[in-house]
C-alpha cells in the first residue's frame, strides 16, 4: 500500500519493541490535543504479517488492596502452553513504596522485562530512577531488567516510589527463543493504587483516573480504512503522519463517548465482541475468558498467507490479516470446537516449525530469498552441437505390401485421396480410404484377410452416430438393417496399376469393398467386421474413417520415393513393425524401446530423435497404451527402469544427445524396480480400507490400477483431489480430466473400464484428501518425469508420512550432493506455490546450477539427478508463466531481470548454449546500464533482445529440421492423426523455455523501442507506393516470380540476399536485414518501398489485408497506410504503379581474352577487368597515408572461356554446353549442375605460371610455395568465383533486365586478406534519408562477409555529419551472433562486367571466395572495446567516416566503400559509385 508503506517499513526490525500511546488530559476531554505520530519505547505488533507468539490472557485488572502486608494477586496471564505470568501488587500507603512482584512459572530460558511507567499527561514512558539491580536503559526510551531464576520459575520485584506513577507497562522477552510475550497483542499494564493520587479517602478503581489507551494495532487499522475510503492515494511521509494522528483522534473520540475497547475492536476487525465484564470487588484474575491462543492465531495467519500465494502485504493489511485469522478460529470455537481440537486440526505437518522458523529468523512471514553464489556464468558453457547426418546404413527398399500397391492403383485418373486410415487386427490389416474422382466421392476398404468377411457399416453426420445409408448407394448384394448395412468383401487381384475381381488365390490377392457416396454431408463411416460368427473390432471399439481429415502425405510419399528422407528410416520402419506388440501394454512398449536403443544410437542423432518421436506420440495418447493384456504395476515399473537405465548410459557416453535424451526421459517417467511400482497396486487398497470407499468408481479404478496402471492415473488422482476440495462438485472432476485429454470415452476404453463417477460422503473428505495426496506421490514417482516433489524425494530420501504409504520402499539419499543442497531444495518446495515467483525462480536456478557439475560427471544414480533437473526445469517454466500477471505493471528493470532468469534457465537446458550465454552476459550488462540510468541502455538492450530472438528462431528451425521429418514419416506409418503430426515440433517448442522467453521479449520490445525512440518501423527504402498486399512466408521463395499487378509483399522472412520479384513495388517484413545488405540496395535502386515492422499487431493487421489495395506513405522513421479503391490506384501518378515492367536500356559488351592469364594492378584497364579492380588500383597512392589499400593482381576477362576451350577441359566444355541448352529450354535445375561442372576444370600450366609471377612480383605470397595442396585450394576458389556466374540470383537478375547472359564476363580480383578486427561498409550519402551531408556506415566484428552476405542479425550502425567528422552518432548496437575470422590467406573476388552498369545494380550478385575456410566464432560483445569503450568506439567510427569522406572527395561523387579495421588502422578493399 503506497499510502502507508514508507513510514511503516522504516523501522520494521525495531517495531517488535515499540508501542504508541495517545492520552487526552483526564480533567477535560474537550481540551485534549491531537497526538503526533511517533514511535515510543513500548513493544507492539511487528509491521509484518506475524506478531510474536503469545498466549491467552485474563482481562486487564485494576486492584485496590487495603492491606499493605498482604500483596494482592492482580493478574494471571498464560504465556505459552505450560508457562504462566503471575503479578502481585503490594500497594503503598501515603508516601511509601509500591511493590510489584512478577513470577513466570516453568521457564527454561533467560527472561528480560522490557518496561516503563505511565503518568498522567505524559504519552511516553517514564523511566523510574528506582530500579532493580542489573537494569539497563534501552535507547533512553525503556528499561530492561533481567528476571532471577528460582527453581523452575523466574521472579522479579519492582519498587515504585514516585507518586506520579499510575501504572507500569511492560513486555517480556525470552532471549533463548528470541520471542516476545504480549498481552493479547498489546502491552501488559498493571494499575497501581489510585489512593496514591487522590488521597486516602479514595477506594476501589477510579475510572476517572484510568488512562485512555488506544492500542496501536487499532490505530493502524483505522488509518488503513481511512486510506481505502480516500481511494488509496499516494501520501507523502508528512501526510502519512497526519493521517495516523487523525485516525488516532477518531478512536479517542469513540472511547471518550463511552464505547468500550472490546466494542471498538469488534467494529474495526469485524470480530465477535467480547462480553462486557461485570464489575466486582474480586480480583480480575478470578474472571476467566476463553481466548484463542496466540500461537494458533499465528499459525492460522500463516496458513492464510500461504493460501494467498505469500503476497507482500503492507503493514496495515498484515494487521487486518491477523484479525481475520483470529476471527476464523473464534468461529470454530463458537461452533463448539475445543482449543485442543482446534490445535490438532491446524497443526499438521511441519506448519508449526515453519512459523517458528520465520519468527526465529525475524522474517515474520515475509518471503525469504536465497543468496545466489557469485560465479562466472561461462562455467555452464556447453558447446555440443547437434549435427544431423543422413542415415548411411544401406537399407533394402521396403517391400510394398499388397495394400500399398492397391493404394497406388487409386492414383490413376487424378484420384484425390481425402482421408486414409490403416487398421490392424489379428496379424492382418484393413485399409480405409475416402476419395474424390470427377466430383464423385468413393470409399474403398481393402484387406489382406482372405477368409470370407462381412463389412457391417453405416454413415455418420456426427461423432458416435450410426445411421443406415440410403438404399441407392448400397453396393451390389448388400443387406440393409435398421441402422447399418452389411456388405460382403469381394476377392480381387492387382494387375499392374489396376485391380480386378479374382477367382483364384495369388500373391497379390486381397479383398475389397467399394462404396460410392451421395452428397449427404457425412462426416465419417463407422464399421465393424464379421468373419463367420466372430465379430472383429478395433481394440474393443468400432473402426471409424473420418472423412474430414485430409491426408495425402502417405500416398504421395509412396509414389515419389521421398518417404523417410531426413530420418533414421530403417529404425522408424522397425518401430512401426513392432507397434502392434507395443500396444499390448506399457511394459511391452518400454521393453521394446530398450531393445531398440542400440539401433537408435548407431543411427546417430536422427536415431535418438526417432525414439523420442515414438515415445512422444505415446505420451500424448496418439498410440494405444494397453490392449487386452493384464500387467502388474511392478512389471511396468521394471520395464521403465530398464529403458531409462539405457538412456542414462547413453546420457553419460554421448553428451551431444543429452538435450533429446532429457526429452525422452521426461516423457517416459522414472520407473523403478520392485516395490516402487508395486506400491501403486497396494496403496489403493489402503485408501479404500481407510476411507470406507470400496465400491463404485473407486473399485473400478482399483481394478484398472491392478490390471494396467498408466500416466492417466496421475490425472485421475488429481481430478479426485480437486473434486473433493470443491466440496464434491462433479463438474470440477470432469473439467480436471478433460483439460488433460481424458474423456468419458477414454475412461470407458480401458480394459477395466471406469463407468461410474465418484460419490463420497462429507465425513470422508479429510481422510481422502490426506491419503490421495500421499498416493499422488506414488503415482508420480513412477509415471512422471517432471514431478518436483517425487524427484526431490528420490534424491533426498523418502519420509514416511501416513500408515500404509511408502511402506517397504527403501530409497536412500544420493551421495556427494553439494553442501547446502538439501536446504536449497527444501526452500524450493516451501515456495513452489508462492504468488510472488521471483524468490522461487532464483532458488530453482541456483539448484540447477549447483546440480550441473554432477550431470557433467558420471556419479552414481545419475538417472535420479537427471529427473531432478528435468523437474526443476519444468517447475521453473510453470512459475514463469504464473508470473505474467505480476509483470503487467512492473518496472522495466524487473522485467529485464525475469528475462535474465529465463535466459539462464534456457542455457542450462540445451546442449549448445554459447550464443545464449553471450546473450545473457549482454542482457545483464544492459540491466546494469538501466539501473545506472545510462542514456544508451535501451538501445543496447534492444540489440541483445534482437539477438535473443535470432537465437530462439534458430533453435526453432533446428528442432523443426531435426524432428518434423521423423514425426511425419513415423506418423504416416502408425496412422497418427494428421493434426498431431502437423503440430508436433510446434508443441515441443511451445512447451520449452524458449516459448516463455519469447513471450517475455514480446512484452518488453515495445518498452525498449519507446525508451530508445526507435518507433515501430525502420524504413530502409522510403518510397511512396500503392498496390495489392500479398502475404508470403519467404521472399526467397518468390524472388523469381513475376506479379502482373503492382504488389506489396508482406514477407515473414527476408534474409538479405534475395532479389526483388518483378511487379513488386514494396516489401514489408518483421526481419531485420542490414540497411546495406544486397536486398536493401536492390530495393533503393529499384525505387521499391522496403521496411522492417517491429510491431506484431501492426504486422498482423497488414497480413489481414491480403489481396486488398493499400497505399503506403513513409517517412525516414515511420509509415502510414490506408485502404484505397481501384480508381484511386488508376489515378496514382506514382511511377511505381508499373514497377517491375519497365526494362532499363542497358547492355553488356562481350569481353575477349587478350592473351594474358594474369595482370598486375598497373595493367588494369576497362578491357581487362571490371570497375572493382580499376577502382582499387586508382586509390593506391591517392588516399591519405593512414588509409591502407591492399596489393592486388587480377585474372582478366575471357580467362574462363580460354581455360574452358583448352584441350585439358574438352569433356567439361561439352557437358557445360549440354547443360546450357537445357537452361535455354528453361530447365533451371541445370544452373546447379553447371556450377558443379565448372569445378571440374583443370588449370593450364601457363595460367599457373603467369599468376605466380604476378603475385610474387607484387609482393603477395604464392600459395604453391606451401605445397601443391595449397595451390589446389586456391584454384578451387578461382573456379567457384567463375561458377557464381550461374547462381540463381544472378541468373534471374540478368534475365529480368534482358541482359545476354552469355556476354557476362568474369574477371577475378586477387588480394591478400587482411585478418580484420572489424569490417565496414560506408555509403557517403545517407541511403535512408538521401541526405548528402551525412555519411551512413555499418560495422561488424571480423570479416565483412557477415555484413554483405545473408548472415542473421544487424550490424552496428552510425551516421556522421561531414562537417563534424569527430562526432559520429550511434544508431544501433550489433546483434549479429557470428563473426568470421581467417588465417593469413588470399581472397578471390568476383569482378564482372555486369556489376556496375548505369541503371542496374549488379554488385553483390556474384561470389568472392577466400582460399581458406573462415572460422565462425560466436561473438561476446561484452568484452569488445568497440561496444564497451566509448572513447575507442568514437575514434574508430570517426576514422571510418573520415576515410569515406576522403574517397568521396577523390571521386567527386557518392561512394559505396568496403573496408576493414586491423589494430586501429583503416584499410579500404573496394569502392564503387553509390547506387
Amino acid at each position: 500500500m503506497s499510502g502507508f508503506s514508507a513510514a511503516a517499513s522504516a523501522a520494521a526490525a525495531e517495531r517488535c519493541a515499540l508501542a504508541i500511546r495517545a492520552r487526552p488530559a483526564a480533567s477535560s476531554p474537550a481540551t485534549r490535543q491531537q497526538a503526533s505520530l511517533r514511535r515510543s519505547a513500548g513493544p507492539r505488533r511487528s509491521s509484518t504479517l506475524a506478531a510474536s507468539r503469545r498466549g491467552p490472557v485474563a482481562p486487564r485488572a485494576v486492584a485496590t488492596p487495603a492491606d499493605r502486608a498482604s500483596p494482592d494477586l492482580v493478574g494471571k496471564f498464560t504465556l505459552d502452553s505450560n508457562s504462566q505470568l503471575q503479578v502481585a501488587v503490594n500497594p503503598a500507603s501515603q508516601g511509601s513504596v509500591t511493590e510489584i512482584d512478577l513470577v513466570v512459572t516453568n521457564t527454561t530460558g533467560s527472561l528480560i522485562l522490557h518496561w516503563g511507567a505511565l503518568c498522567r499527561d505524559r504519552r511516553d514512558w517514564l523511566l523510574p530512577s528506582r530500579r532493580p539491580d542489573g537494569t539497563a536503559v534501552y535507547k533512553n526510551r525503556a528499561l530492561r531488567t533481567p528476571f532471577l531464576k528460582s527453581g523452575d520459575n523466574s521472579t522479579l520485584r519492582i519498587e515504585i516510589d514516585d507518586p506520579a506513577v499510575q501504572a507500569i507497562e511492560f513486555l517480556i522477552f525470552d532471549e533463548t527463543q528470541n520471542k516476545w510475550f504480549k498481552n493479547n497483542g498489546q502491552n501488559f499494564q498493571i494499575q497501581l493504587q489510585s489512593s496514591r493520587h487522590h488521597g486516602s479517602g479514595a477506594s476501589g478503581a477510579s475510572s476517572s483516573a484510568t488512562s485512555v489507551l488506544v492500542p496501536e494495532d487499532l490505530v493502524q487499522i483505522q488509518a488503513y480504512l481511512r486510506w481505502e475510503r480516500k481511494g488509496k492515494q499516494s501520501y507523502t511521509p508528512e501526510q502519512e503522519k497526519e493521517e495516523y494522528e487523525a485516525a488516532r483522534a477518531e478512536l479517542i473520540e469513540e472511547l471518550n463517548r463511552g464505547v468500550s475497547l472490546e466494542k471498538l475492536r469488534a467494529k474495526l476487525t469485524k470480530a465477535p465482541e467480547a462480553p462486557e465484564s461485570v464489575e466486582s470487588d474480586s480480583p480480575a484474575s478470578q474472571i476467566t475468558v476463553d481466548k484463542i491462543p496466540e500461537d494458533l492465531v499465528q499459525v492460522q495467519a500463516y496458513i492464510r498467507w500461504e493460501k494467498a500465494g505469500k503476497p507482500n502485504y503492507p503493514p496495515e493489511k498484515q494487521l487486518v490479516e491477523f484479525e481475520e485469522a483470529r476471527k476464523e478460529l473464534q468461529a470454530e470455537v463458537d461452533k463448539g470446537m475445543s482449543i485442543d481440537q482446534l490445535r490438532k486440526k491446524i497443526l499438521k505437518g511441519n506448519i508449526e516449525s515453519k512459523v517458528s522458523m520465520q519468527l526465529k529468523n525475524k522474517k515474520y512471514f515475509s518471503v525469504e530469498r536465497i543468496q545466489r553464489k557469485k560465479r562466472d556464468i561461462m562455467q555452464i558453457l556447453s558447446k555440443h552441437k547437434h549435427t544431423v547426418i543422413e542415415e548411411q546404413v544401406e537399407v533394402a527398399p521396403k517391400q510394398l505390401t499388397v495394400l500399398d500397391l492397391f493404394t497406388k492403383t487409386l492414383q490413376k485418373d487424378e484420384c484425390e485421396v481425402l482421408s486414409k486410415k490403416l487398421f490392424k487386427f489379428g496379424g492382418k490389416q484393413i485399409l480405409a480410404i475416402s476419395t474424390k474422382v470427377l466430383n464423385k466421392s468413393k470409399v474403398y476398404l481393402a484387406t489382406n484377410h482372405m477368409e470370407p468377411l462381412i463389412l457391417h457399416w453405416s454413415l455418420a453426420k456426427k461423432a458416435g452416430e450410426w445411421k443406415a445409408p440410403p438404399s441407392n448407394i448400397l453396393p451390389s448384394g448388400s443387406k440393409l438393417l435398421d441402422i447399418a448395412c452389411e456388405t460382403e468383401f469381394t476377392k480381387s487381384e492387382l494387375d499392374g496399376l489396376h485391380y480386378q475381381p479374382s477367382c483364384h488365390l495369388k500373391a497379390l490377392n486381397f479383398q475389397v469393398v467399394e462404396i460410392e457416396l451421395d452428397d449427404g454431408g457425412y462426416k465419417g463411416m463407422p464399421f465393424v467386421l464379421r468373419s463367420g460368427e466372430t465379430w472383429i473390432k478395433n481394440n474393443g471399439s468400432d473402426f471409424y474413417l473420418d472423412f474430414s481429415t485430409r491426408d495425402t502425405r502417405n500416398i504421395k510419399a509412396i509414389d515419389t520415393g521421398d518417404a523417410g528422407k531426413g530420418t533414421a528410416k530403417a529404425l522408424l520402419e522397425r518401430i512401426a513393425d513392432l507397434e502392434e506388440d507395443a500396444q499390448r501394454s506399457l511394459m511391452h512398449r518400454f521393453n521394446i524401446a530398450a531393445d531398440l536403443v542400440d539401433q537408435a544410437r548407431d543411427a546417430g542423432l536422427l536415431g535418438i530423435v526417432g525414439i523420442f518421436v515414438w515415445i512422444r506420440f505415446m505420451a500424448t495418447r496418439q498410440l494405444t497404451w494397453n490392449k487386452n493384456y493384464n500387467v502388474k504395476p511392478r512389471e511396468i515399473s521394471k520395464a521403465q527402469d530398464r529403458f531409462t537405465d539405457d538412456l542414462e548410459n547413453m546420457y553419460k557416453a554421448y553428451p551431444q544427445y543429452r538435450e533429446i535424451l532429457r526429452m525422452i526421459m521426461a516423457a517416459v517417467g522414472r520407473g523403478g524396480e520392485g516395490d516402487v511400482g508395486q506400491r501403486i497396486r497396494d496403496e489403493i487398497l489402503v485408501i479404500q480400507r481407510n476411507n470406507d470407499c470400496k465400491g463404485g468408481m473407486m473399485e473400478e479404478w482399483h481394478q484398472k490400477l491392478h490390471n494396467n496402471t498408466s500416466p492417466d492415473d496421475v490425472v485421475i488422482c488429481q481430478a479426485l483431489i480437486e473434486y473433493i476440495k470443491s466440496d464434491f462438485d462433479i463438474s470440477v472432476y470432469w473439467d480436471t480430466l478433460n483439460k488433460s485429454g481424458i474423456t468419458k470415452e477414454r475412461l470407458l476404453s480401458y480394459d477395466r473400464a471406469i463407468h461410474s463417477e465418484p460419490n463420497f460422503r462429507s465425513e470422508q473428505k479429510e481422510g481422502l484428501l490426506h491419503d490421495l495426496g500421499n498416493y499422488m506421490r506414488s503415482l508420480k514417482a513412477v509415471h512422471s518425469g517432471a514431478d518436483l516433489e517425487s524427484a526431490i524425494a528420490t534424491c533426498m530420501g523418502y519420509k514416511s508420512e501416513g500408515e500404509g504409504f511408502m511402506v517397504g520402499v527403501q530409497i536412500n539419499p544420493v551421495k556427494g550432493l553439494p553442501s547446502g543442497f538439501p536446504e536449497l531444495l527444501e526452500f524450493v518446495l516451501d515456495h513452489v506455490e508462492d504468488k510472488s515467483t521471483e524468490p522461487l525462480l532464483e532458488g530453482l536456478l541456483e539448484a540447477r546450477v549447483e546440480l550441473r557439475p554432477l550431470l557433467l560427471d558420471s556419479p552414481e544414480r545419475m538417472k535420479d539427478l537427471i529427473f531432478l533437473d528435468i523437474a526443476l526445469d519444468s517447475t521453473f517454466r510453470t512459475a514463469i508463466e504464473r508470473s505474467y500477471e505480476e509483470l503487467n505493471n512492473a518496472a522495466p528493470e524487473k522485467i529485464m531481470y525475469f528475462i535474465s532468469l529465463v535466459l539462464e534457465n534456457l542455457a542450462l537446458s540445451i546442449d549448445d548454449n554459447e550464443d545464449i550465454l553471450y546473450c545473457l552476459k549482454g542482457w545483464n550488462q544492459a540491466l546494469e546500464m538501466a539501473k545506472q540510468k545510462d542514456d544508451q541502455w535501451a538501445l543496447f538492450a534492444k540489440a541483445f533482445l534482437d539477438r535473443i530472438r535470432l537465437a530462439l528462431a534458430s533453435k526453432g528451425e533446428q528442432y523443426h529440421n531435426m524432428m518434423q521429418p521423423s514425426a511425419e514419416y513415423l506418423g504416416s506409418l502408425l496412422s497418427v492423426d494428421q493434426w498431431a503430426v502437423n503440430i508436433f515440433t510446434e508443441e515441443i517448442i511451445r512447451g520449452g523455455s524458449a516459448a516463455t522467453l519469447s513471450a517475455l521479449l514480446n512484452r518488453f520490445d515495445p518498452v525498449l523501442r519507446n525508451v530508445a525512440h526507435l518507433g515501430s518501423w525502420q524504413v530502409i527504402s522510403p518510397v511512396e507506393v500503392s498496390g495489392y498486399v500479398v502475404v508470403v512466408d519467404e521472399l526467397l521463395a518468390v524472388q523469381n516470380k513475376s506479379y502482373d499487378k503492382p504488389t506489396i509483399l508482406v514477407a515473414k522472412s527476408v534474409k538479405g540476399e534475395e532479389e526483388i520479384p518483378d511487379g513488386v513495388i514494396g516489401v514489408i517484413t518483421p526481419d531485420m536485414p542490414d540497411v546495406l545488405s544486397h536486398v536493401s540496395v536492390r530495393a533503393r535502386n529499384s525505387k521499391v518501398l522496403f521496411a522492417t515492422c517491429f510491431d506484431h499487431s501492426t504486422l498482423s493487421e497488414l497480413e489481414g489485408y491480403h489481396q486488398k489495395l493499400l497505399s503506403f506513405k513513409p517517412t525516414s522513421s515511420d509509415i502510414t497506410y490506408r485502404e484505397i479503391t481501384e480508381s484511386e490506384l488508376q489515378q496514382s501518378s506514382s511511377p511505381n504503379a508499373e514497377a517491375g515492367h519497365a526494362v532499363p536500356s542497358i547492355s553488356l559488351v562481350n569481353k575477349k581474352f587478350l592473351g594474358k592469364y594474369a595482370i598486375s594492378a598497373e595493367e588494369f584497364s576497362e578491357e581487362m577487368v571490371g570497375a572493382k579492380s580499376r577502382n582499387i588500383a586508382y586509390l593506391k597512392g591517392k588516399v591519405p597515408s593512414w588509409v591502407g589499400v591492399p596489393t592486388s593482381v587480377a585474372i582478366p576477362f575471357g580467362t574462363f572461356e580460354k581455360v574452358l576451350s583448352d584441350g585439358l577441359n574438352k569433356e567439361v566444355a561439352q557437358n557445360i554446353e549440354k547443360l546450357k541448352n537445357r537452361l535455354a529450354q528453361e530447365d533451371f535445375s541445370a544452373l546447379g549442375e553447371i556450377r558443379k561442372a565448372v569445378l571440374n576444370l583443370a588449370a593450364p600450366t601457363q595460367l599457373v605460371n603467369e599468376l605466380k609471377e604476378k603475385m610474387l612480383g607484387s609482393g603477395m605470397p604464392w600459395p604453391g610455395d606451401e605445397g601443391d595442396q595449397r595451390w589446389e585450394q586456391a584454384w578451387m576458389a578461382i573456379k567457384k568465383v567463375w561458377a557464381s556466374k550461374w547462381n540463381e540470383r544472378a541468373y534471374f537478375s540478368t534475365r529480368k533486365v534482358k541482359l545476354d547472359h552469355d556476354y557476362l564476363s568474369m574477371a577475378v580480383l586477387v588480394q591478400e586478406i587482411v585478418n580484420a578486427d572489424y569490417a565496414f561498409v560506408i555509403h557517403t550519402t545517407n541511403p535512408s534519408s538521401g541526405d548528402s551531408f551525412e555519411i551512413y556506415a555499418e560495422v561488424v566484428k571480423g570479416l565483412g562477409e557477415t555484413l554483405v552476405g545473408a548472415y542473421p542479425g544487424r550490424a552496428m550502425s552510425f551516421i556522421c555529419k561531414k562537417d563534424d567528422l569527430d562526432s559520429p552518432k550511434l544508431l544501433g548496437y550489433p546483434s549479429k551472433p557470428i563473426g568470421l575470422f581467417i588465417r593469413r590467406s588470399i581472397i578471390f573476388r568476383s569482378d564482372s562486367n555486369g556489376e556496375d552498369l548505369e541503371g542496374y545494380a549488379g554488385a553483390g550478385l556474384y561470389d568472392s571466395v577466400p582460399m581458406d575456410e573462415e572460422d565462425e566464432v560466436v561473438l561476446d560483445y561484452t568484452t569488445d572495446p568497440l561496444i564497451v569503450d566509448h572513447g575507442f568506439r568514437n575514434s574508430i567510427l570517426s576514422s571510418i567516416a573520415r576515410a569515406g569522406h576522403a574517397i568521396e572527395e577523390l571521386y567527386g561523387s557518392p561512394q559505396d566503400v568496403e573496408g576493414v579495421v586491423k589494430d586501429g588502422k583503416i584499410y579500404v578493399v573496394q569502392t564503387r559509385s553509390q547506387m
